[in-house]
């Protein structure tokens, strides 16, 4: 099954491979920029009438770097005008520059970031693997420790998270950097996985445990700030795991979440076959739809899912890799970029990223 073939679930509509110009579907496309792809990009995938109107004709997927180990944590810097991702077994964070696509590394070691994000002070926040903890770089350049330990016990990993406009952070803990040497330092999980938030005094609080989800990973707020996504990878480790993304409504004045509920499985129909790879790192457009780095089935699966805020998944960006993460960036923030295994790939939209990073 051809990239170009991405199916939605069962009761939605399908994009079939005879649909596609045959020349395109026959052999691998070309990412070096030599061979240009025909308009409309035919990795762009529209599964409802609603992404129809984000999905632009005349615009491509494009490669802007690899050579990466695994890819992770994209976030734009809006005043820098760059974007920061993280090569996790690498242990360096590198750096896309808007004006002339320079890439370089711009931080090594930094103990094994995974995810990236800007709090409203343009403060760039990373969640390390390697040090268990969650860390703020000041503009002074000082590195100050937002969460290592919880309760006494250190936190598994840190993985992904996001800014919330009253000053606090919130953030997932799966473990992952910890489960091996290779995007951190082995070592047993002390506590469960689970959401946890800072507030603007330092406070830690558990919001999301074991009852709820098995390895939250990636993390998003709504527009509004009303309701958090959070994604479920537990089904890598743990058997009854769901592989979904849940929704929690914000309670207490944003200081709580009530109870989780499915927003999307990511079982989708393939030809008849039902398969379901995970979701990653997830980020909200300024109309509520949710842009989802998926993978781990392959063609026709892997890149990015866009579900609408109703649930429905209403289209999809095709990658040659598997995507573990993206965020809005660019001058008017409608330009997605998406990390995805060894590589940078990035795509203008009809769509803005809600939020600062």
């Amino acid at each position: 099954m051809n990239r170009r073939t991405m199916m939605k679930s069962a009761t939605g509509l399908v994009v079939a491979a005879s649909l596609q110009p045959p020349a395109l579907a026959d052999g691998p496309r070309d990412y070096s920029g030599k061979t240009p792809v025909r308009y409309p990009d035919p990795d762009i995938v529209v599964l409802d009438k609603r992404f129809a109107k984000i999905k632009i004709g005349n615009t491509p997927i494009q490669r802007l770097a690899t050579g990466m180990l695994w890819a992770e944590g994209p976030a734009w810097n809006s005043v820098g005008k760059y974007l920061v991702w993280s090569d996790i077994p690498n242990d360096r964070q590198m750096r896309w520059l808007d004006e002339d696509g320079h890439v370089s590394t711009m931080r090594k070691p930094a103990g094994n970031s995974n995810g990236n994000t800007f709090d409203f002070e343009g403060r760039q926040i990373s969640f390390e693997h390697g040090n268990r903890r969650v860390v703020r770089y000041e503009h002074s350049g000082k590195v100050t420790v937002l969460a290592d330990k919880f309760q006494g016990k250190r936190f598994n990993a840190p993985n992904d998270g996001a800014a919330h406009p009253d000053g606090s952070l919130w953030f997932t803990d799966p473990g992952y950097g910890s489960l091996m040497h290779y995007e951190g330092n082995k070592g047993e999980l002390e506590i469960d996985e689970a959401v946890y938030r800072i507030d603007k005094s330092g406070k830690i609080t558990k919001l999301i445990g074991r009852d709820e989800m098995f390895k939250p990973n990636g993390l998003c707020f709504s527009p509004d700030y009303k309701k958090v996504y959070v994604a479920d990878t537990g089904a890598s480790h743990y058997e009854k795991a769901p592989k979904n993304i849940l929704v929690f409504d914000l309670t207490d004045n944003g200081t709580k979440v009530g109870k989780g509920k499915e927003f999307i499985s990511m079982e989708i129909d393939m030809k008849g076959e039902k398969k379901a790879g995970f979701a990653d790192g997830i980020r909200c457009d300024t109309e509520g739809n949710v842009w989802v780095g998926a993978g781990w089935v392959g063609d026709g699966y892997d890149g990015v899912h866009v579900i609408a805020s109703d649930g429905t998944r209403i289209g999809g960006i095709m990658l040659p890799e598997i995507c573990s993460n993206v965020c809005f960036g660019g001058a008017k923030r409608n330009r997605l970029f998406m990390t995805a295994s060894q590589s940078l790939y990035a795509v203008y939209v009809e769509a803005q990223g809600a939020g600062v990073a």
